[in-house]
């Protein structure tokens, strides 16, 4: 046991929003803590770790036991850059490497008087490097900071330089190089893109000790976790397994609780009923058999009705007129900012009834895309048809379609001023806005809630070709599966930008990944697109609109043939890649192959030199020690090359 939590509670004001909770972590254990946006997740972790007092109950850690601790907006305002940051988590091996190398300096030029205790001093000095795995930690150190999503080029940056998203992943990085014994982690991705979410996924799978984590990310949690502590009305409840066997096995309970409720209520009103007839014959015998059953009633432990899922917000996309077949065509597209070229030559097709998600890594020009389409940025090359009938709905995750300085009423009723005051103040109550709150400004709304009024709006526009960037952001999961299930009973077109893995595995029919300046096509979901792409990485197959495994969407001659026949020139540009690609691939597997062989020889001959400086007699041979000595510093230092060629190798 690691963590021990006894009947916390928290209360703000007269609002309860924890109450006697109650759970233990083992020392392996990976825990995700779920609930609506609210709940009282990042209250608990506060508890946890002591920033906030609990107004009953205790927290307790097993003895000798460490922490870290990342809330959603940590960052630092060191003034060091980034890679001296993350040195200084191993400020000890830092120090016991310069200890070295002055205790090999002061071994030349030491007297024979000297060098005994020299020698010793430094046989202890690197056991201890080594116990540490000293040799490793600073490719270690650029391996969490490449896994973050920082380039090489970037590690000299100044932290007071970086924005508040950077600033976040720089304080993770450290606190992943700490290796506590537990990391408590509030909403760790709301900075990544998705090669980093993939690679913080795989460390905290495979981290040796335990993890809590808060988040949104259903795909996360369901690849981590193996416990789920659920938030929910001030109470909390822990079940086995990842996040998806907790949804099932909390529907299983809830309708369990609803059936029970609702026979109760049912039993309730028969016998209030009974009581009533029993009332009305104004008899003696009838009327004490009436107080009988009202003592019975009143001993009745009453069940508490249990709180539905969201099901007061609502929303119903449909749109107004049907589109033709063609909804979308680009053709030989292509943006760049100044040295910065985002995608170029870039052709694909939209057809009626699809579900587009397109993915890839920050700053690769997903959003720019949007832009295009939406004309709120033009494009330097290329062309964008649209088919007959589309009327288009968008949805960007600044939330530019809404204006600051508005309140909710007047943001619908100038855009949509058919509308009565009472359909007006019925469309914000399907997204939680009723009474007063019709009045709040856009600008003082929470991006979950400016996010519910976008939604709103797009509900109110009745396209049928839907344009969304990044949807689920703020949303909490309860809010995401109903935009989940609008989206999948919404008979139009959908092209969107998410980095939620579950959100797109949900409703994307066809994925376009934008790597390398180019969109590769995958027909089928975010599951679908992970096994294809896993066994054909870096390989492009023929087809540059149809439903090819992996297929870069490339440009023919010009705009037009390029979308008339792309198909034929995609195909032999391809076939030619397909040979490049395999004959890349071949070379890298032969250069990690000899890596792998000369870092196995290094760690021989290092340990080799190791055994035979601890012999009696090597121990009083000074020459024989220095020389031994220089030879394991040369190969520690190739070592440590090797394990970051390595890397570079593996990535």
């Amino acid at each position: 046991m690691i963590l021990s939590c006894q009947n916390l509670s928290k209360s703000f004001v007269d609002h309860t929003v924890i109450r006697q909770a109650s759970f233990q972590m083992e020392d392996n254990d990976k825990v995700a803590i779920v609930g609506i946006n609210g709940a009282g997740k990042s209250t608990l972790l506060k508890m946890i770790v002591g920033q906030l007092t609990p107004d009953s109950g205790q927290v307790t850690f097993a003895k000798d036991k460490s922490y870290g601790y990342l809330a959603q907006q940590d960052g630092t305002d060191s003034p060091n850059t980034i890679y001296e940051e993350m040195l200084s988590v191993k400020q000890e091996l830092v120090d016991l490497e310069e200890d070295l190398r002055q205790l090999e300096f002061d071994m030349k030029h030491a007297s024979d008087a000297e060098l005994e205790n020299l020698m010793k001093l430094y046989t202890a000095k690197t056991q201890a490097f080594e116990s540490k795995d000293g040799y490793k930690y600073r490719s270690e150190l650029i391996g969490v900071l490449k896994g973050l999503g920082f380039a090489e080029e970037e590690f000299s940056k100044p932290i007071s330089t970086l924005s508040g998203g950077q600033k976040t992943r720089v304080f993770l990085a450290k606190l992943l190089l700490q290796n506590p014994d537990l990391i408590i982690l509030d909403e760790p991705t709301n900075h990544l893109d998705i090669s980093s979410i993939n690679w913080l996924e795989n460390y905290l799978r495979t981290y040796k000790g335990a993890v809590i984590i808060v988040s949104h990310d259903r795909y996360f949690l369901d690849r981590i976790v193996n416990k789920v502590l659920s938030v929910e009305n001030s109470e909390t409840r822990m079940y086995l397994g990842n996040y998806s066997a907790f949804a099932e096995k909390s529907a299983e309970i809830r309708n369990a609780q609803m059936k029970a409720y609702l026979k109760q209520q049912d039993e309730i009103r028969h016998q209030q009923q009974v009581i009533d007839k029993l009332k009305s014959f104004n008899r003696e015998k009838s009327i004490k058999r009436a107080e009988s059953r009202e003592k019975m009633l009143d001993k009745i432990e009453v069940l508490d009705k249990p709180t539905e899922l969201r099901d007061d917000m609502r929303l119903t996309l449909s749109p107004r007129i049907t589109s033709g077949n063609d909804v979308l065509s680009v053709c030989d597209l292509s943006k760049s900012f100044g040295d910065n070229t985002l995608f170029e030559h870039v052709n694909f097709e939209i057809k009626r009834g699809e579900h587009v998600a397109i993915i890839g890594d920050n700053g690769t020009g997903k959003t720019t895309l949007l832009k295009i389409l939406n004309e709120a940025e033009t494009a330097d090359a290329g062309e964008i048809r649209y088919g007959t009938k589309v009327e288009i709905g968008y949805y960007d995750q600044e939330h530019h379609v809404l204006h600051a300085e508005k309140t909710l009423f007047d943001e619908i009723s100038d855009d949509y001023p058919t509308l009565t005051n009472t359909e007006i103040r019925n469309t914000l109550a399907a997204f939680l806005f009723t009474g007063d709150d019709v009045f709040k400004r856009i600008g003082d709304l929470s991006g979950g809630e400016r996010g519910r009024v976008s939604l709103a709006k797009l509900m109110l526009s009745s396209a049928n070709f839907l344009i969304l960037d990044e949807p689920t952001n703020h949303l909490d999961i309860t809010s995401k599966e109903i935009l989940e299930q609008a989206l999948n009973g919404y008979e139009g077109t959908v092209l969107y930008v998410s980095h939620d893995r579950y959100f797109v595995n949900q409703t994307a029919t066809r994925i376009l990944d934008l790597a390398n300046r180019k969109f590769y096509n995958f027909g089928g979901n975010y599951d679908y697109y992970l096994e294809k792409k896993e066994t054909v990485e870096g390989t492009a197959v023929a087809g540059s609109t149809g439903n090819s495994v992996y297929a870069p969407l490339a440009a023919g001659t010009t705009a037009t043939a390029s979308c008339a026949s792309g198909e034929d020139s995609a195909g032999k540009l391809d076939w030619q890649q397909q040979k490049e690609l395999q004959a890349q691939k071949r070379k890298l597997e032969n250069q990690l192959k000899k890596c792998e062989d000369r870092i196995a020889v290094l760690e021989q001959r290092i340990s080799e030199i190791d055994e035979e400086m601890a012999k009696p007699e090597v121990a009083t041979n000074v020459a024989r020690l220095q020389e031994l000595s220089k030879e394991q510093t040369t190969l520690s230092e190739e070592l440590e090359q090797k394990y970051e060629e390595w890397e570079q190798l593996q990535s």
